[in-house]
């Protein structure tokens, strides 16, 4: 029944964003709008479970999740994607610049609704939007060159990531009247979870599953969290054949060397344990104060299959 729910839920926020869509009275953008990906909705899911099922909700959720898109689309080009869950990225089929301009066009609609919201609404999801690019240049000043700051790997999670995800969380609390504080710490303990484990995934699991190839972070010059770790752990020779793999592409041989290490060393474990820490914390916030679906879906991801 919960399920059952949750779908007519989600079928009304990508009617409203088709909606949103429509008003733009252009073919072409609506066709690009169409090949896009849904994805898990997750940050629309937040929104209706926190402010419940009405039309500002479904409103608030559409934007957001038009705002996610739109980061997508722009992370695409600028990773030089091909993929993007488990299909060909609209830069690959149609191409970097307009896969920018359709982002360009998701962000300018998605904020132009957003001044129909509660001043202090949109400025909390305008904020964590801006967050968000910072985040993103961030992510791509460290990846010139490997690194192990963890803190600086942190901070760049929080921006690029999370901080759209406790805004979202925030927002929706706000629209219902709800204590924001609680809710922001859950959305910003469950995004910063949630990449961490994105990044471990990226290592264990097979391209089939993650629908992209697997280690592309790594090739890309990404030295997520379990790399961090893995070179705090590894020995001197451990620690300079993994700088020389970094950025490059990698052969079956690289491959399963780092997926050994990884688990020999208890890299991989390590960056779980943190991310299911922040994980039990966010439960912890949403069966406090009897948000049991909320919690539900912190316990799931961070039970994702390894």
């Amino acid at each position: 029944m919960r399920k059952e729910n949750d779908r007519i839920m989600l079928e009304r926020v990508e009617s409203q964003m088709r909606n949103y869509i429509d008003e733009l009275s252009n073919r072409d953008i609506s066709k690009l709008f169409e090949k896009l990906p849904h994805g898990k909705r997750l940050r629309a899911k937040l929104v209706l479970k926190i402010a419940g099922m009405n039309e500002e909700a479904v409103r608030l959720a559409a934007i957001i999740e038009m705002i996610h898109a739109a980061s997508l689309l722009h992370d695409d080009v600028i990773d030089d994607a091909m993929m993007r869950r488990g299909v060909a990225s609209l830069n690959a089929t149609e191409g970097s610049k307009q896969a920018v301009m359709m982002g360009d066009i998701l962000y300018s609609k998605g904020f132009e609704e957003l001044t129909s919201f509660n001043p202090l609404i949109a400025s909390r999801v305008a904020s964590a939007v801006t967050q968000l690019s910072i985040g993103e240049m961030s992510d791509v000043w460290l990846s010139k060159k490997f690194h192990s700051d963890e803190n600086a790997y942190m901070q760049m999670v929080y921006q690029k990531t999370a901080a759209l995800i406790e805004a979202t969380a925030a927002a929706a609390a706000m629209l219902a009247g709800k204590e924001e504080h609680i809710y922001a710490l859950y959305g910003r303990n469950l995004g910063v979870a949630f990449q961490i484990v994105d990044d471990i995934l990226d290592i264990t699991q097979s391209s089939e599953r993650l629908g992209k190839p697997s280690m592309h972070d790594f090739e890309e010059g990404k030295t997520t969290l379990p790399y961090i770790y893995l070179y705090e752990l590894l020995d001197e020779e451990g620690r300079a054949r993994l700088k020389t793999l970094h950025g490059k592409k990698l052969d079956y041989e690289a491959r399963e060397w780092i997926r050994t290490m990884m688990v020999e060393t208890g890299a991989v474990q390590k960056a779980f344990m943190y991310a299911k820490e922040l994980g039990d914390e966010a439960v912890a916030l949403m069966r406090g104060v009897g948000e049991n679906s909320l919690a539900d879906i912190a316990a799931a991801m961070i039970e994702r299959d390894f």
